[in-house]
């Protein structure tokens, strides 16, 4: 999900269509991960592509619009939390017992997350980023490294 957000804010701090192979060195990434992040985004309309000389991706999306748990929920909603259930002994009453306290806890951490990503927009991470550049002149895809 950082990476998706990372190419958003990119394409966000100008105007102008954006190469996979600019994108992807403003990333430290590889073209085809960002064809393929791209190719995910324009499927839920929030990018469009524009072949041949002077194409490229752009933003299809008001930011102020789109928010975190929007971008998760388009990413197929992976899991938020790395840790699982002991599940060896399935019979083990004190396995069931600390297995049916952490699901409890695991549920309202999720939803408490899933609540917080979707009060963030993209356009807050964009003014976010604008307040963290401040008076750096810089300018262009690779200003926010500097």
């Amino acid at each position: 999900m950082s990476g998706v957000l990372h190419v958003l804010l990119h394409m966000a701090q100008q105007p102008g269509p954006f190469t996979s192979e600019t994108l992807a060195k403003a990333m430290d990434t590889n073209p085809v991960v960002i064809r393929r992040i791209m190719a995910g985004l324009r499927d839920l309309n929030y990018a469009r592509s524009e072949k041949g000389h002077g194409g490229g991706w752009t933003l299809a999306c008001d930011l102020s619009k789109v928010t975190l748990r929007d971008v998760y929920t388009a990413l197929g909603s992976p899991s938020l939390l790395a840790m699982g259930n002991r599940t060896e002994a399935p019979g083990c009453l004190v396995e069931q017992a600390v297995n049916a306290a952490l699901d409890q806890a695991f549920c309202d951490a999720e939803a408490l997350l899933l609540s917080r990503l979707g009060e963030v927009t993209l356009a807050m991470l964009g003014d976010d980023l604008r307040k963290r550049l401040g008076s750096r002149k810089l300018q262009g895809i690779g200003a926010h490294h500097a």
